[in-house]
Formats: structure tokens, sequence, C-alpha cells
């Protein structure tokens, strides 16, 4: 991936933009905001009321002004236009003196000021007025010294407090915005970013029917294009090993059942010839050998009918019928029917269930007269020396409970006719299938096999 087409680069673009557009943000508002055409009267309205004394200038145009007009005045008229200046400036101490050095009147009150001016006072009051603090015009009545002299100060700080106030709030104004406007494209940076992950996190935890999910459309060639286009890559993958794990499966499949078919031919034979050996006068040692011919084939001929019957159920082609059975009645017939192998093996049968009663579940009595048969053939084989296999039913948080228990030494002692566990393999997916529950307990003093029904 090149670098120019990666998150980083972009957002470097960002920061590098927002650098740059600084040195062109303060020239270009100081114009836009002084300019009439963009902020018309409104901004001179700002403005004035900001600048309410105006500039120094100003100031020192409009007291000689005022100080002209007054040429010839009455001292009562100089007094009252004082008094009118000073309503117009609050904060601006005024007095004036005569033609003759009399101070004649101090807005406010300045008991500082000498009732009689001399020479000196004056000099010395000029001196210390000169570009000093507060800001101070001297203007001569009518312009004519012999008239008087009139005096405004004000203190500087008017004139820097409404000007430097007005520029510390602009440019504060232009710096937050600015800065909201970079903030504003970060999180548009980083949303994006973060609606391409959510997205891929839905498409990761989003299935077809198979269970593998579905590709993406790759929108940019960044690292998270990147991260999708792996992604995509890694559902090809998934997608290929799902499709030869199927094509295994039923391979698998077709050969178990191509051999259990094929085997079950020779397998009559050998039954067969085994059984017209029985019928001969054998010695002692040939009869066992009959025997236990004809036992390890019925052992194979059960093998070959439970690899028949889990492959079937492993490829959902076993067929299941469900209905209201009653499940008391139908143990009992399949009691009865492995009842003389129960008695051969010297087992003693314990059949508990009610009598009067019924109890009917919605399920196939074929797959579970095969439940029972496996697990029957599991106390046979595996728990004869208990000598026991019992039958009952019991109360359960889900209903009424079947209860098959032996006295064998347990599931976890070593048994000469101990397989793969496939008949038990098939009694949970059938139970999973019929929507049942069932539960193994077991321990040195025997083994309890619970069926029940789920809530």
């Amino acid at each position: 991936m090149k670098f120019r087409h990666s998150l980083l680069a972009r957002y470097l673009l960002i920061i590098m933009a927002a650098l740059l557009l600084w040195p062109f943000v303060f020239p270009a508002a100081t114009i836009l905001y002084f300019s009439p055409e963009f902020f018309g009267t409104i901004g001179k309205d700002n403005r004035e009321e900001q600048h309410a004394y105006g500039r120094t200038s100003d100031v020192e145009k409009m007291w000689h002004n005022e100080a002209e007009s007054l040429n010839g005045s009455t001292g009562a008229d100089i007094d009252g236009k004082l008094h009118a200046l000073k309503e117009r400036y609050p904060e601006a101490s005024l007095f004036w003196v005569d033609g003759g050095g009399r101070t004649r009147l101090a807005l406010p009150e300045r008991p500082e000021l000498p009732a009689e001016w001399t020479a000196a006072d004056s000099i010395t009051f000029m001196k210390k007025s000169i570009d000093g603090d507060p800001f101070t015009v001297v203007a001569f009545v009518g312009q004519d010294p012999q008239q008087g002299f009139m005096v405004i100060q004000l203190s500087r700080e008017l004139f820097r407090m409404k000007q430097e106030s007005l520029n510390t709030s602009y440019f504060a104004v232009i710096i937050g915005l600015t800065f909201l406007l970079f903030i504003f494209v970060s999180w548009l940076f980083f949303y994006r970013i973060r609606k391409r992950l959510v997205r891929l996190q839905q498409a990761m935890t989003s299935t077809d029917s198979k269970g593998i999910p579905l590709p993406l459309t790759i929108s940019r060639q960044d690292e998270i294009g990147q991260l999708e286009l792996a992604f995509n890559r890694m559902i090809s993958e998934l997608l290929a090993s799902r499709i030869r794990e199927e094509e295994e499966g039923a391979l698998r499949r077709q050969l178990i059942a191509n051999l259990s078919h094929d085997l079950r031919t020779p397998l009559t034979m050998i039954r067969g010839h085994a059984y017209s050996l029985e019928q001969e006068a054998l010695t002692d040692k040939g009869k066992s050998s009959v025997a236990m011919i004809a036992d390890k084939t019925d052992y194979l001929g059960r093998l070959i009918e439970n690899l028949l019957s889990y492959t079937l159920l492993s490829a959902g082609k076993y067929p299941l019928d469900r209905k209201p059975t009653d499940v008391f009645r139908l143990i009992r017939a399949s009691a009865a029917a492995w009842y003389p192998i129960f008695e051969k093996e010297g087992l003693e049968v314990d059949v508990d269930l009610p009598e009067e009663e019924e109890l009917f579940w919605s399920i196939d009595p074929a797959w579970f007269t095969r439940i029972l048969d496996n697990v029957f053939q599991n106390v046979v084989r595996h728990a004869r020396s208990g000598r026991y296999i019992g039958i009952r039913s019991e109360s359960a948080d889900e209903g009424t409970a079947i209860v098959i228990a032996d006295k064998g030494p347990g599931m976890n002692a070593r048994s000469d006719g101990k397989g793969a566990g496939i008949g038990l393999t098939i009694v949970s997916m059938m139970v999973k299938d019929m929507q049942l529950k069932w539960e193994i307990v077991s321990t040195p003093e025997g083994t309890s096999v619970k069926l029940s029904r789920k809530p």
C-alpha cells in the first residue's frame, strides 16, 4: 500500500492544512470585519458603541471646537457648556480658568487645583500633562488667552480598554472558530473511520446459511481497506474449506453406506454357516468356537447398523416422524423384547412403571425404540457383571422422566466389549433431534440414564 493512500497521510494533510490556514485567517478576518460591505450598519453601530470616546485626536479636536465656540461668552455660559459636556463625557474631569487666572468651575470638585493660577502653576500643570496619564487637552476660550482656558482630562485607559477589548474579543472568536473547524474536520475524519470499522464488525458477526460471513465491498485503499481485503480473502478460504469439508463428508458417508451394504451379504453367509455348524456333532472346543463366531457376528452386525444409522443421522437423511406416543407402553414392549436376552445374561429385571397411567411424548416410536435398544445393549455388554437392570419413572422439573439404571462398574471401568461409543453418539443425536433431554450419571456402583422432555 502506498503512503499517500494511508490514513496517516490523510490525517497529516488535515494538520498541515490547519497550520497553513493560520497565516491567512487573521488578515482576511480583519479586512472582512472592518469592511462595511460585509458587515453593514450593524458592524458600524457596534464599533461606535465600543468607541464611545473615539480616538484621542477626536477628543482633542472636539475640545478645541467647543472652546472656539465660546468666544465672548459669559462665565455662566461657559459653566453651562461644561455641565453639558460633563453629561456627554461622564468619566472626564473638566475645569476652566478665567482671564484673571481664577479657577471658576471644576467638574468634579478638585481641591488640588489652585484657586489663583500663576505662571509657574500653569507651566507645572502643562509639564505634568504632556504625554501623561490622564490624557489632557487645554484650549483657550475663543482662541484668546485673555478670555482664559478650559481643560478636559480623560484616563488613557478609557481609550486603550475599548480598543484592546475589541481586539481581544474579535481575535478570540476568530481563533475559536478556526479551532472548532479543525475539531470538526478531525471528528469527521475519525467518524468515517469508526463507521467503516463498525461495518466491518457487523460483517464479521453476520453470516449466511452456511455460517460464513459475507464479503465486503472495498471502498478505499488504506489500512482499513487492506483489512477488508484480508477479511475477504479469509472468507474465500473459509468457503473453499467448507466446500471441501462437505465433499469429504459426503464421500465419507457414501463410503460408510456402501461398506455397510457390502458387508451385510458376507455377514449373513457367516451367520448361516455358523448355524449349520451348530447342527453338526462338534467337540466342546468346536461348540465354543461356533458360539464365539455367532456372538462376534451379531456384534459386527450391530456395529454396521450403527455406522449406517450414524451416517444417515449426520446427513439428515434418517426419516423422523414425530407423533404423540405413550412412552410407558413403548418401554414395556421394548423391555419385553429384550427380556430373553436379559434372562440369558443373568440380569435381574426391575420394571417400575405406573400400570394405570399413560405418558405421551411427541416422539418417533422407531427412533425411541432405537434409543432404548442402544441403552439396553450397553447394559448387556458392559454392565452385566452387576446382574441388574432397572427401568422406572420419576418426577423431574421438566415433568415425568424415564430412568434406566444398572449396577455395573461404571463407564470408566475397562470392558472387553468396549467400543468407540458410537451407540451412545447415536442416542445423543436422536435425543437432540426429537427435542428431548438426557443425562448420564456413572459411578463405580452403577450407571443411570435419565430421559425427559425439554422444558
